[in-house]
């Protein structure tokens, strides 16, 4: 049959033979892998102009950094949903299924509407093709179809997490209420640069305008770039320790406790299911972000934050996946991470004994993460996994200094050989790569 298809009264595509499925759907973004990344605005802001800007009508946030992002986005997003706001988020990578990068309320895009956003925004890239701009990459068309989703569904608010960067990322065509930095750490330095000075510039690039920018960025040199550029744009500044803070109370079994304060308000006692001294900067970096917003009429009740907090989960983050023996899932990734997860590890497991699965990509200080983790590993273990930057489990077992260490390329060996080892009593901690705890992870499901 032919077909039209209509978004803001523009006709996207015609005299198609039939709907596109989900499989060639997630076949043809896939495809987009081909163009790598390519830095630059002009492609992202051509689709925007052709869709009549379905971004300028979203209420935004907008959230870079090296690490914390993706908590961050999942405590603000729980702080507004408990208000009762329908919520946006287009977050990656993602941990189970590709739908879970476009999620509204928590709940992924479904099978059915991701192919149909491929349909309007693929004969968008057809003609983007023949401009001097080029072919889209993978993440700018994935960035558009999250625009019109959330576009088409009017949700309340859209939390958009970079990729990697800020200036030149693709979700930075919105128009945020606020802009995010969590933090800085040397991660992706081929692109971004090898000093906190050079990265910290990439992440300030999304500082819009008159737009408050919040961030619990530590080190000076890159705090030096934030404010200038804060300062060019005439964008008020909120800084963790200065600004709004928090007050650690105590690790419990059930997480962390601790109290904010911003202004004349202090909290209650808060609890954060999400473990780690870290996740207590990125929820004071949510909760800032949405006192901002209550301050500036939206309306929003603190009596919630409590129960928000509490209830906010993102999976992947120092998380159980069995109980007895005890393993744990993080996806620590660079130098930043690993310092987070040996710190958790100390808090909650001191005196245990930790056994280590480990695979990785390319690219990663693997040497400096391994010398991080080695004094709290009795045993490491090298595995790999389908990705086309894995490293190889023999590779990653010549890096390693922990002793003993071994290797075995089916990750699923390598866990049936700890299981022989562990007793009740023991902790295996599995990491090294996102990638692979999004393929581990289903194993556990």
């Amino acid at each position: 049959m032919n077909t039209l298809l209509f978004y803001n009264g523009l006709t996207i595509y015609e005299a198609r033979d039939e709907l596109m499925n989900y499989e060639d759907a997630i076949k043809w973004i896939h495809s987009r892998e081909k163009f790598k990344i390519k830095p630059g605005l002009k492609r992202m802001e051509w689709m925007m102009d052709r869709l009549s800007n379905p971004e300028t009508k979203l209420n935004s946030i907008h959230i870079a950094g090296t690490n914390g992002k993706g908590s961050t986005v999942s405590f603000l997003r729980s702080l507004l949903q408990t208000q009762g706001y329908s919520v946006g988020t287009f977050t990656s990578p993602y941990i189970i299924r590709f739908n879970e990068r476009m999620s509204i309320n928590g709940e992924a895009i479904s099978d059915y509407e991701l192919a149909d956003l491929v349909g309007i925004v693929k004969p968008l890239a057809e003609k983007l093709a023949k401009t001097e701009w080029g072919e889209p990459t993978e993440f700018e068309v994935i960035t558009v179809m999250s625009i019109i989703h959330f576009s088409n569904k009017n949700v309340d608010f859209a939390i958009f997490e970079t990729g990697i960067g800020g200036r030149y990322d693709s979700t930075n065509v919105i128009q945020p209420l606020a802009s995010v930095i969590t933090n800085i750490g040397k991660d992706h330095m081929a692109m971004l640069g090898d000093t906190y000075e050079d990265i910290a510039s990439e992440k300030a690039g999304i500082i819009k305008k008159d737009t408050p920018i919040f961030t619990c960025v530590k080190q000076k040199e890159a705090m030096d770039v934030i404010e200038e550029e804060a300062k060019r744009k005439n964008a008020p500044l909120y800084r963790a320790d200065f600004d709004f803070s928090t007050t650690y109370l105590r690790t419990s079994e059930k997480g962390e406790e601790f109290e904010f304060q911003m202004g004349n308000y202090c909290s209650p006692r808060l609890l954060s299911q999400m473990k780690g001294t870290h996740q207590v900067a990125n929820a004071s970096l949510a909760i800032a972000t949405i006192e901002h917003l209550r301050r500036s009429g939206f309306l929003i009740q603190k009596s919630f934050y409590s129960e928000a907090i509490e209830k906010t989960t993102w999976p992947a983050r120092f998380e159980t996946v069995q109980s007895r023996p005890r393993v744990i899932l993080d996806g620590a990734h660079n130098e930043e991470g690993t310092l987070a997860l040996l710190d958790t590890i100390k808090r909650y497991f001191p005196g245990k004994s930790i056994y280590l699965l480990y695979a990785a990509v390319e690219g990663k200080p693997v040497t400096k993460m391994l010398h991080t983790l080695q004094p709290l590993v009795k045993e490491a273990w090298f595995t790999q996994f389908t990705f086309p930057k894995a490293l190889l489990a023999k590779d990653l077992y010549g890096l390693s200094m922990i002793q003993p260490s071994y290797y075995e390329s089916d990750y699923k060996q390598a866990l049936l050989e700890i299981s022989k080892k562990m007793t009740e009593e023991d902790v295996l901690v599995i990491s090294g790569s996102l990638y692979f705890i999004s393929d581990i992870r289903k194993f556990f499901e």
